[in-house]
């Protein structure tokens, strides 16, 4: 082989090493290279609604300032036609889910008229919230709607004031929500004319609902007593009549029930017609004790 001949058969040799060198590497990298994950999707934004929650434990009776409410985020497919919410529906398109146009036609169902939040200032509780709790309707009244009474009353039952002091009040133990007897007493001559007062002590009602003492609807905070100068009861319209009449014959005592007793009955006390009098000898003086069961 002549040495031209020679010289390009190594100068081919050589290119093909090189060049199977070079694919060899460029093969490596490519395998070595790992492959970029799929980004995955982002999951469209849930709607959401604005809706009036109380910031704190409301209790019954608690009269509403806008620092007891706020709004608070809620998701639109769960809110109840009972909230009062802003009134701004989920963007149109967001979704065609039969929740959400039902919490469209929520959105606007519990407006008030304005900004809800100052139509509520001054509003009073009649059921407890709690915290964290969307408001409603029904657990609320507003101006105009009546008073606070006329709304926790019982239906069929009257609101009747009656004094009191510390002395028939169980020296002031007796608070807003406490379950009562009413005794009445009253002093009237013996029967047939044979001289001396009689003292004539009786249960008028039995296990009836405080609603108010003076005008406080709710205890003072940790508060153990209560003086009072009246005392508004829950009573039916019988019983209404009955503790008028008494207030007229003399003063009234409140009796506190246990809290166990609040599922006793409650109402009028028909007590036995033929009551036993006790006789009193006191300081020359005669008096009668009438003892009631």
């Amino acid at each position: 082989m002549s040495p031209v001949r020679l010289l390009i058969v190594l100068i081919a040799a050589v290119s093909a090493i090189g060049m199977a060198v070079v694919l060899q590497r460029a093969l490596g990298v490519k395998a070595d290279k790992p492959v970029a994950a799929a980004a995955p999707a982002a999951a469209p934004a849930k709607p959401m609604t604005q809706v009036l929650v109380a910031k704190r434990d409301l209790a019954i009776g608690a009269r509403l300032t806008q620092a007891d409410i706020d709004w608070q985020a809620w998701p639109s497919d769960s809110v109840n036609a009972a909230f009062i919410t802003n009134g701004a529906a989920p963007a149109e398109g967001e979704t065609t889910s039969g929740a959400v146009a039902l919490a469209k036609a929520a959105v606007t169902g519990q407006m008030i008229g304005g900004d809800p939040a100052k139509a509520l200032d001054g509003a009073i509780v009649r059921d407890p919230i709690l915290a964290g709790e969307p408001i409603t309707a029904r657990k609320i009244v507003r101006g105009g709607e009546g008073g606070y009474l006329s709304v926790v009353l019982t239906p069929g039952k009257r609101a009747v004031a009656v004094p009191v002091s510390a002395d028939t009040t169980a020296g002031g133990f007796i608070l807003p929500g406490d379950r009562v007897d009413v005794l009445s007493t009253r002093d009237a001559p013996l029967p047939g004319g044979v001289g001396g007062r009689v003292i004539i002590g009786e249960t008028v009602l039995r296990n009836v609902r405080v609603l108010a003492l003076d005008q406080k609807t709710v205890a003072d905070k940790d508060a153990k007593s209560q003086i009072a100068t009246s005392a508004t009861l829950e009573v039916g319209a019988a019983e209404a009549e009955a503790l008028a009449a008494a207030k007229a014959g003399g003063p009234v005592t409140l009796a506190l029930r246990a809290y166990t007793d609040a599922g006793a009955p409650s109402g009028g006390f028909a007590g036995p017609s033929d009551p036993a009098a006790v006789r009193i000898n006191r300081g020359g003086q005669t008096s009668s004790v009438v003892v009631r069961p």
